[in-house]
């Protein structure tokens, strides 16, 4: 039957049961093979609004504005604002920078990707405040506004990942978000009021100068409630699961999560340097923390089926090693690794589609990969070159000290994203040997050079670099650091259903914030 014979059939049927007759045949056949579209669609009907314009030209405007107070913070060395409230220093320049960046590019991306749904000024205004109070949080030294602030940001953020008020997976993954972040904003509520208690200061700024003459036990019950408030704000084991659960906010606001709000944990340590490294044996304690997130990350990664989520594990690990940083006593460098992780990790988000690929199941069994003796060889001779060229280029690990750590955590970063990026590329085993050292060097150069432009930035606040001598825990920390890198690189771990099935259990998130089924969440 051809295509107007089937056109005149529907005309009939509808005239026989009564419907009203199509203005014309084009309609009918549209209708007819209009397809089932899964997701939301575009409300064409209401006026485009003026208010994410608006807002995303206020939110480059600021970040033009931090630019000149970079320059005149690099101009003048000084420090402004109002004593024992608003600190402006070098980490507030920095973060005001790099904030008011990353939200500049996730509200320009939003327009287009938020286009015609009906809660656009709501998630506009969401990310919006949530730019301003991370702003108020980096300046803020009176410790009720920075409780405050810390507690707004969290709550902004359980509203953004609960964006779609349609979802009730989105409502309960938001649930879950903001009972986290409560919990969090109790821990630095008790920390802060036990500092206040013990030194009689209301502001960071005079708790740190006197945070040495805190009593032990108050010290103690202050630096862990600190240490707890930052492992759950970034999602470091065992608190990833409201990260992992998230995945049910809109793209940009993931992008944003991971690019910045997960950072504010660092902040959290930066700031209360002086308070948790008054005893070396604390510092041993946020350094294994930071560490067993980092090598549950990377493992946990490895079993995700799908874009997103494979990104909130690498987040999980990378915050790790921002923790681990801090606890070597390198504050600078804590700094330095969630600013570049937030370029990279806003640029994988808002780019995850591109990561989404049709593939035709094969009788071929996937073969991990493994690194041969050349490759092993090539790979070694680089980390060791890249080490050297770290060290030179910050002074850091070239003495018996914490900063050896440091370089091999670099190196050890560095060189595994250089290898994933190569494996990504079509070129042979042999070629793709040959274009580590040269993909790598320049990576570690970068990185070096991004540490002490900001580290120097940073100079005049409390502590930016403080190293510590090396005991058995470093060592430990990093042979552990060494096998995991050897187990992932060769592909021995994927041999072990066992911890398959133990890593697959660690990531699964509340069932309630699952989205299992298409027909949950296709309102057509």
């Amino acid at each position: 039957m051809s295509e107007d014979d089937r056109a005149a059939a529907a005309l009939v049927v509808l005239e026989a049961t009564g419907c009203s007759r199509p203005s014309t045949l084009e309609q009918t056949m549209t209708e007819q093979d209009q397809l089932t579209t899964v997701g939301q669609l575009p409300n064409r009907t209401n006026p485009e609004s003026l208010l994410p314009a608006v807002l995303t030209r206020l939110v480059w405007l600021l970040w033009v504005a931090t630019l000149g107070v970079l320059g005149v913070r690099l101009w003048t060395d000084g420090t402004w604002g109002i004593s024992g409230v608003v600190a402006v220093d070098g980490l507030t320049v920095v973060m005001w920078t790099v904030v008011t960046f990353f939200s500049g590019i996730v509200h320009s991306y939003s327009r287009r990707y938020m286009a015609g749904q009906q809660q656009i000024e709501r998630f506009f205004a969401g990310v919006f405040g949530f730019t301003l109070v991370v702003m108020v949080l980096v300046a803020a030294d009176h410790i009720a506004l920075f409780a405050v602030a810390w507690l707004a940001m969290g709550l902004t953020m359980a509203e953004l990942i609960g964006h779609v008020q349609e979802w009730p997976q989105a409502q309960a993954a938001a649930g879950l978000a903001r009972r986290y972040f409560l919990a969090s904003g109790g821990l630095l509520t008790v920390a802060l009021a036990t500092l206040w208690v013990s030194t009689g200061a209301t502001s960071i700024s005079g708790i740190a100068a006197a945070a040495d003459t805190v009593p032990f036990t108050p010290w103690l019950v202050a630096a862990g409630a600190l240490l707890g408030a930052a492992m759950i704000q970034s999602a470091l084991v065992p608190f990833q699961t409201w990260l992992l659960a998230s995945m049910t906010a809109p793209t940009p606001a993931s992008a944003l999560m991971h690019a910045g709000f997960v950072n504010a944990g660092g902040v959290l340590l930066v700031r209360f340097a002086p308070v948790i490294s008054v005893d070396a044996r604390f510092m041993l304690l946020v350094v294994v923390v930071g560490a067993i997130s980092a090598l549950s990350g990377k493992f946990l990664k490895s079993v995700q089926p799908d874009i997103k989520s494979q990104l909130g594990c690498s987040t999980v690990g990378q915050m790790g090693f921002m923790i681990m940083q801090a606890g070597l006593g390198f504050f600078g460098a804590a700094i330095t690794h969630l600013i570049l992780h937030g370029f990279y990790k806003a640029y994988q988000f808002l780019s995850a589609g591109d990561g989404v690929t049709q593939t035709s199941p094969t009788k071929t069994k996937h073969k991990p990969r493994s690194l041969s003796a050349i490759g092993f060889l090539v790979t070694v001779l680089t980390a060791v070159v890249g080490g050297i060229l770290f060290g030179v280029l910050t002074g850091k690990g070239l003495s018996v000290d914490s900063g050896l750590l440091l370089a091999l955590l670099v190196v050890l970063t560095t060189l595994h994203a250089t290898r994933n990026a190569l494996a990504q590329t079509s070129v042979s085993a042999a070629t793709r040997y040959g274009l580590i050292p040269l993909v790598f060097l320049p990576a570690i150069a970068v990185y070096a050079g991004a540490y002490t432009a900001i580290a120097g930035i940073m100079k005049g606040i409390p502590i930016v670099a403080a190293p510590a001598e090396l005991t058995a825990v470093h060592g430990v920390v990093a042979v552990a650091f060494a096998i995991a890198y050897v187990v992932i690189e060769t592909g021995l771990y994927q041999r072990s259903q066992r911890l398959y099935v133990a890593l697959l259990n660690a990531t699964q998130p509340p069932s309630e914030t699952i989205l299992t089924s298409t027909e949950e969440y296709n309102e057509y």
